[in-house]
C-alpha cells in the first residue's frame, strides 16, 4: 500500500470517533479512552510476543509516543468540558494545517511553498464549514477558556506526528507500547478524576471497536503512512477527517444533507488535489 492509502485508511477509522463516542457519552471519557487505548494496543501483542524487542524502543520516542497519544487525548477531552464542544473541536481541528506550516520548521530539508499556505488554508475552511454546518446538533455553553487546550491538543498532534521523524527509527509495532503506556496514564486519570461506573455488554462492544478502529489501527495506518509520505501532503489529506466525521453522524442521526456539507466536500477534495501538485 502507498502512503496515501495508509493516511487514507487512518482517516476513514477517525471519521467513525464521532458516532462511537456519541453512542458512548455516558461513560468518562478517561475511562473510554483508557478501555479503547489499552484494546487497541492489543492488536500488537501477538507480534510482541513473539519478537519481544519490537517494543525495545528508546526512552525519548516511547517519551514521544505517550506525549502523542495520552498528551492529544487528554487536553481533547478537557476542551470539551470547558469550552462548547462543536467549536473547541474545530479548534481542534487546526492540527492538520499545523503540520502544513510546522513541517518546515520542525523537520529538516523541508520548504513550505505558496501553494502549501493556499491548500491549507483552503482545507481548513472547508473543515471549518463542515464541523460549524453541524453547530444546530451540538449543545451549547462552556467557557472559553476551554479553547486553550482545544489549541493544545492540535499542536501536539501535529508536533507528534512530525516528531515521529526525527526519533531514531522505530517498528510500526511500537504503536502499541505507546498506546499500552498511554491507556494506563488515562485509566489512572479516570481512577483520580471519575466516578466509576458499571458497564453493559452493548457499551463494552462499542468500546471495543472503537479500540480497534479509531484508537487503534488508525494509529499504525497512520504511522506508516508518516513513515513513508510527506507530511504535508498528509496533512491535506487530513482535512478529509471532519468532513467523514460530520457525513457519517448525519447518516446515524439521519439529518438531511446541508449546502454547508457539499461545500465543505468542495474545498477539501480541491485542497487535497492542490496539496498533491505542490507535492510534485
Amino acid at each position: 500500500m502507498s502512503s496515501t492509502l495508509y493516511a487514507l485508511a487512518a482517516i476513514a477509522l477517525w471519521a467513525t470517533l464521532a458516532s462511537l463516542g456519541t453512542s458512548l457519552s455516558h461513560l468518562p471519557p478517561f475511562l473510554l479512552t483508557g478501555l479503547a487505548l489499552m484494546i487497541g494496543s492489543a492488536m500488537s501483542w501477538p507480534l510482541v510476543l513473539r519478537h519481544p524487542r519490537a517494543w525495545a524502543v528508546p526512552a525519548r520516542t516511547l517519551a514521544l509516543g505517550v506525549y502523542g497519544l495520552f498528551g492529544f487525548h487528554f487536553l481533547l477531552f478537557i476542551a470539551l468540558r470547558l469550552a462548547p464542544p462543536v467549536e473547541a473541536n474545530l479548534v481542534n481541528y487546526l492540527w492538520p494545517l499545523f503540520m502544513v506550516v510546522l513541517a518546515p520548521v520542525l523537520l529538516p530539508r523541508m520548504s513550505l511553498r505558496p501553494l502549501h499556505v493556499v491548500a491549507a488554508l483552503l482545507g481548513f475552511a472547508g473543515a471549518a464549514i463542515a464541523i460549524l454546518g453541524a453547530r444546530g446538533a451540538a449543545s451549547g455553553g462552556g467557557s472559553y477558556w476551554g479553547f486553550l487546550p482545544a489549541l493544545g491538543s492540535a499542536f501536539i498532534w501535529a508536533s507528534y506526528s512530525l516528531w515521529t521523524q526525527r526519533v531514531a527509527a522505530f517498528p510500526t509495532t511500537a504503536i502499541g507500547l505507546f498506546g499500552l503506556v498511554s491507556g494506563a496514564l488515562s485509566l489512572l486519570c479516570h481512577w483520580l478524576l471519575e466516578p466509576s461506573v458499571a458497564l453493559s455488554s452493548s457499551d463494552w462492544l462499542l468500546v471495543a471497536l472503537c479500540g480497534l478502529g479509531p484508537l487503534g489501527a488508525a494509529f499504525f495506518f497512520w504511522d506508516m503512512a508518516l513513515k513513508r509520505g510527506d507530511a504535508r501532503q498528509i496533512g491535506i489529506l487530513s482535512y478529509i477527517t471532519p468532513l467523514a466525521s460530520t457525513a457519517l453522524l448525519l447518516v446515524v442521526t439521519q439529518r438531511p444533507l446541508s449546502w454547508t456539507i457539499a461545500l465543505a466536500a468542495a474545498l477539501i477534495i480541491s485542497a487535497a488535489v492542490m496539496g498533491t501538485r505542490a507535492g510534485r
